[in-house]
């Protein structure tokens, strides 16, 4: 027997499609919308890149199964909506997920797309096809599925080992697009093929990467716009001088620069959120001095969170760990939990005097120092806080050099491990723990940069996984997060907001609270002429 969670009833279709039709009389089709891209991609494979431009460039070109609704505001297993799956329902022991497909669906190439195409994604990110993926940032995500079987043209079916409630929210999540069985991962890093509502035009590296209009989408009337283009610029000032003059329609700011951009361009909407994107310590466990728990956990004691997000973010952030703080978030620890977490005492320098002890004790001191480079990426939003933090490393007898690297050398130097200590930005697909915990603490994950491994942590990862109730499973998570913590895994320093900017005629473009990749679909967004 199969118990069904979600299903779009004819009656529930059809309400859609009259509050779509009602809504379309004001919309407006055509135009070109002109989006910032802070940085030149690697390439322009969503299953390979983990970076937020590729990911926003090409949310657009695919469909995922199911995703969160563009309109809502914070992810959240209600807001999963279906894509290309018609639905989808759970067997009664929760190992097995099924969804009907959508018929009549055309890759971009005008080859049909059908159920063998869902196996093929999910059997490459599984590394069980001829085909392999360069690099396979999310396989940690799906250690708990066993396979995808088809049932015809239009049914398929994840098989799971043991029960897990929000494996459907993983699905959602904007990384996770249906990729074609007939295009090699080395074509679809060069020239993406999708079911979606753009297609892939040109990517000139540095300079843009323009989409089209899908003509033949599935969805009638989708999408409103001619196209869009992705203007890469480095320079934040010149980002923010392109907007103002109207050369760009949507823009990312640091809130510093947000007072300037509003008087230079007063009818800019503007709106300051949070996206779920820590500052983080990424520690080298296997380099030494590091390899040592206690100098993990001196550097850890030295943070004063609050410091940078009165410097950084004007007093606009979020202390928090490794789940996104509350209210924005889903999963975050209240504050009585959270500031009982080692390094989270509110007395900063209580904990550095702490911290100083343990290095003493290790053979640093004023007169001994310990000399390192603390490694980032070469974009504003990642080379800032590093100049915090090694002013903060100071007090602790750590004299760091700022190491700034290319974006596109960054992560595979986080992959190879070929650093000390870095800070690091870290989002995620979704704000859910079977996404944190796995990708970034997970014994042998890609995305685990520190190395950290705790094989017995992991049985807990496994438990708060099949927790169906949402109350139990937060303690446990917590319960986790007190642990990481504890290890120094890698310490969270604090959640900064980003202050998105967008010129008056683009409409219906919702920003999302808990993720900064997942709106990007822009099958619904036209520009008001």
């Amino acid at each position: 027997m199969k118990r069904n969670l979600r299903i779009l009833t004819t009656s529930g279709a059809l309400v859609t499609a009259m509050a779509a039709a009602g809504a379309a009389f004001a919309q407006n089709q055509g135009g070109v919308l002109h989006v910032h891209a802070g940085g030149s991609p690697p390439s322009m494979s969503m299953l390979e890149e983990v970076d937020a431009n590729p990911a926003r460039a090409t949310m657009g070109l695919f469909n995922n199964l199911v995703m969160f609704d563009q309109h809502v505001k914070q992810n959240n297993m209600q807001s999963i909506i279906p894509d290309l799956g018609t639905a989808w329902s759970w067997s009664e022991d929760g190992t097995e997920l099924t969804f009907p497909l959508r018929r009549d669906v055309k890759w971009h190439d005008g080859k049909p797309f059908s159920a063998k195409d869902v196996k093929c994604t999910w059997d490459l990110l599984l590394g069980r096809s001829s085909e392999k993926l360069r690099l396979n940032p999310r396989k940690a995500l799906y250690r708990n599925l066993v396979e995808v079987t088809v049932n015809g043209d239009y049914e398929v079916t994840f098989h799971l080992q043991r029960p897990q409630p929000a494996f459907v929210a993983l699905l959602a999540a904007g990384f996770s697009v249906v990729y074609p069985c007939h295009v090699s991962p080395a074509e679809m890093r060069q020239h993406p093929i999708g079911t979606g509502p753009f297609k892939f035009v040109e990517f000139k590296p540095n300079e843009r990467i323009t989409l089209a209009r899908n003509p033949d989408y599935w969805k009638p009337g989708r999408p409103y716009l001619d196209g869009i283009e992705f203007t890469i610029i480095r320079d934040v000032s010149t980002a923010n001088l392109a907007f103002v003059a109207g050369k760009l329609d949507w823009i990312g700011a640091t809130i510093p620069a947000l007072r300037d951009i509003k008087s230079q361009a007063p009818s800019a909407v503007c709106e300051v959120t949070s996206g779920g994107i820590s500052r983080n310590l990424v520690v080298n466990r296997d380099a030494p001095p590091f390899d040592n728990p206690d100098m993990r956990r001196a550097m850890a004691l030295s943070l004063d969170r609050k410091a940078f997000i009165d410097i950084i973010s004007e007093g606009q952030g979020d202390i928090g760990g490794v789940m996104q703080p509350l209210s924005e978030g889903v999963w975050g620890m209240p504050p009585e939990v959270l500031n009982a977490l080692p390094g989270y005492d509110p007395d900063v320098e209580k904990s550095r005097s702490e911290a100083r002890a343990i290095m003493r004790k290790l053979g640093y001191g004023s007169d001994n120092r310990l000399a390192l480079k603390v490694s980032t990426r070469n974009v504003p939003p990642f080379r800032d806080p590093p100049v915090i933090l090694i002013d903060q490393l100071k007090q602790v007898f750590i004299d760091g050099e700022l190491e700034i690297v290319e974006t596109a050398l960054w992560y595979p130097k986080m992959y190879r491990k070929d650093f000390k200590i870095g800070l690091n930005l870290t989002g995620g697909g979704v704000d859910d723990p079977d996404q944190r915990l796995y990708e970034n603490y997970a014994c042998g994950s890609p995305r685990n940069y520190t190395g950290y491994c705790n094989p017995e942590l992991e049985k807990l990862f496994e438990r708060q996984s099949m927790e169906a109730d949402e109350g139990k499973r937060k303690k446990l998570v917590w319960k986790i997060e007190k642990k990481l913590a504890e290890d120094g895994a890698r310490p969270i320093i604090f959640y900064n907001r980003f202050a998105y900017c967008w010129q008056p005629r683009v409409k219906d473009w919702t920003l999302m609270v808990n993720s900064i990749i997942n709106n990007f679909r822009l099958e619904d967004v036209w520009l008001d002429k």
